[in-house]
């Protein structure tokens, strides 16, 4: 039986996939996080630009 994931709970995985990944390799740059992200949780176009936008932001912010 297959488990259905709302899209806003694959966005907030996604999220805290980038922080963790983030930490784990600091080198790696946001765009490679985000191409992996997208394709482990199938994110939308949308929903990976709007993650780019808030981790630019964040990024920024330091």
């Amino acid at each position: 039986m297959a488990t259905i994931v709302s899209q806003n709970e694959l966005v907030r995985k996604a999220a805290a996939y980038l922080v963790e990944q983030k930490n784990l390799r600091p080198e790696a740059s946001i765009a490679t996080l985000l191409d992996e992200a997208g394709m482990r949780f199938n994110l939308t176009p949308l929903d990976a630009a709007a993650l780019e936008r808030l981790f630019h932001e964040q990024l920024n912010s330091r």
